[in-house]
């Protein structure tokens, strides 16, 4: 038997409420249509090792072809804070995101691990699997995949401004 551990995928396709999608993403195609106005987030500063899910199901299948089962760790050995992937981001639709994002005090998370890196180099060594997506590149393919769902009207996939916090 063996063990895998996903370091932060996250997706357009995720829940609404999923941090990244919720703040970085799903919210960011609102603003250029002036379908909002702020979005408020709590630890600005916390440190994420993002991944590209595509990737992480192509390191789980390469795991079930390893000779002996192991434990692995699916990351991409990169640090990027929180403002860090609202810059990617709001970059990619033209907009400063300090403009638009409010600290909330009543959602920062007293318990919250303040940085969350994972190492890779067991799985690659074992499996020759390595990301390729890095955290801008992961940031840009989340805005414009809420940007054609929203473009093409496709809001079985999202919810509306109307919903938002």
């Amino acid at each position: 038997m063996g063990v895998s551990i996903l370091f932060s995928v996250p997706m357009s396709f995720r829940v609404r409420n999923y941090t990244a999608r919720l703040s970085f993403s799903r919210r960011n195609r609102f603003w250029p249509r002036g379908l909002q106005k702020k979005l408020h987030l709590g630890n600005l500063d916390a440190v994420r090792d993002w991944g590209y899910a595509p990737e992480y199901v192509e390191a789980m299948w390469r795991m079930l072809q390893a000779d002996q089962p192991g434990d692995f760790v699916v990351a991409t050995n990169t640090r990027y804070t929180v403002k860090d992937f609202l810059g990617f981001a709001f970059e990619h639709v033209g907009l400063d995101w300090e403009k638009y994002v409010e600290l909330d005090e009543s959602l920062l998370r007293p318990t919250e691990v303040d940085s969350l890196i994972g190492d890779y180099s067991h799985i690659h060594s074992v499996t020759g699997w390595e990301p390729q997506v890095r955290t801008p590149e992961l940031a840009r393919l989340m805005v414009e995949a809420d940007t054609h769902i929203i473009d093409t009207q496709s809001a079985i996939w999202i919810d509306s401004p109307e919903d938002s916090p």
